[in-house]
């Protein structure tokens, strides 16, 4: 008999750098299966739990809602014939990410073309010798607005 490997709580906190009280509140928001006890009476976790984990963790932080999180693991509890619907709720999410992505990345290339123009303005300060960075460049900022 293959004895199944189990995870103590602070193993699981540990590994996905979580308090207990998030690990609960996790169990408690219907997001992992029932976690299994030890005969002690002290919770212990399956690898299938940690495995979920890691997906609920990696679906949280890129902002899924804590309710479509209920539904996925939901999904997960009833048994392969719920993978259709699995693979909608994550192909969407995936749609908001990429979106997300994109929106991020433009507002990087904004910031990255201001560092760079406040850049040419202090070289230009060290060309010709002025001590002070301030100037005027209302009218910079107005083009990227407009522009």
């Amino acid at each position: 008999m293959v004895m199944s490997e189990y995870y103590t709580p602070g193993e699981v906190a540990e590994r996905f750098d979580i308090s207990h009280d998030t690990l609960r509140y996790y169990e408690r928001a219907g997001l992992l299966t029932e976690v299994e006890r030890a005969p002690s009476g002290h919770r212990r976790y399956r690898a299938s739990d940690v495995e979920l984990l890691y997906l609920v963790r990696c679906l949280r932080d890129t902002d899924m809602p804590i309710a479509r999180l209920r539904e996925f693991a939901e999904l997960v509890r009833e048994g392969d014939h719920t993978i259709p619907r699995r693979l909608d709720v994550l192909e969407s999410h995936d749609a908001q990410l990429t979106a997300k992505i994109e929106e991020l990345l433009d507002r990087q290339r904004a910031i990255r073309n201001k560092i760079d123009y406040y850049h040419s303005v202090l070289r230009a300060h060290e060309e010709t010798g002025q001590t002070s960075a301030a100037t005027a460049d209302d009218s910079h900022d107005e083009q990227e607005r407009v522009g």
